[in-house]
């Protein structure tokens, strides 16, 4: 059965964003005089949700410096940084694919909605999108509630969605939505890693898009 909705992860998924992150996370580790640094491939094996416990796993010491400063930290030099993040390989093509084929688009992220709006405008993506949702939302805790939320407004069956995203998170979130769910490796997450949920691995967002359009 053709699904109805798209449930796009952005960071890592539409937006590559990858090497900010691990330059973003160098950087941050160097500040605080940590010895230790990290290549896309070891970023990979330890990134994941919660951010909190994947800062413990690059070696942050909360004693010393607390995770609440450490994040804000991390974002200030993030987001400015991220205007010279591109698309991901595929996306426009994965994009133009799902819209040809009549499916509803949106962006489920754990973005704040202005950092999200921003980001989608600058690269000119904006009109694939039903929505943007993000945790900017004034209403929502979580991506399974802003998800849950668009799907029962709109009339849309959950059974009838497909989230797409890099990380072990997204498919929890999608589990959780009880929406089918299809993990692409190119973002923040190893194949090893997405594989051992049992969701079908996509190399990228062209084979994604193939593996749901058939």
């Amino acid at each position: 059965m053709r699904p109805e909705l798209i449930l796009w992860d952005w960071n890592g998924t539409l937006l590559d964003d990858v090497e900010l992150c691990v330059d973003a996370l160098n950087r941050l580790l160097a500040k605080h005089a940590y010895p230790q640094r990290y290549d896309r491939n070891q970023y990979r094996a330890i990134f994941g949700f919660p951010i909190e416990e994947y800062y413990i796993r690059a070696g942050f010491d909360f004693s010393r410096h607390s995770f609440a400063m450490l994040a804000e930290e991390y974002m200030d030099d993030y987001i400015p940084a991220s205007a010279a993040c591109p698309l991901a390989d595929g996306a426009i093509e994965a994009l133009e694919a799902f819209r040809a084929a009549g499916l509803r688009q949106v962006v489920l992220s754990a973005s704040p909605v202005p950092t999200l709006t921003r980001q989608a405008e600058e690269r000119h993506v904006t009109g694939y999108f039903d929505r943007l949702l993000g945790l900017g939302d004034i209403y929502a805790k979580s991506k399974v509630e802003l998800g849950l939320r668009f799907m029962r407004e709109e009339g849309i069956d959950p059974a009838r969605a497909v989230m797409i995203g890099d990380s072990v998170h997204d498919f929890e979130v999608a589990q959780a939505m009880e929406t089918a769910c299809v993990l692409q490796c190119s973002g923040h997450q190893s194949r090893e890693t997405l594989a051992a949920t049992g969701a079908p691995v996509a190399e990228g967002l062209r084979e994604a898009a193939q593996l749901i359009l058939g």
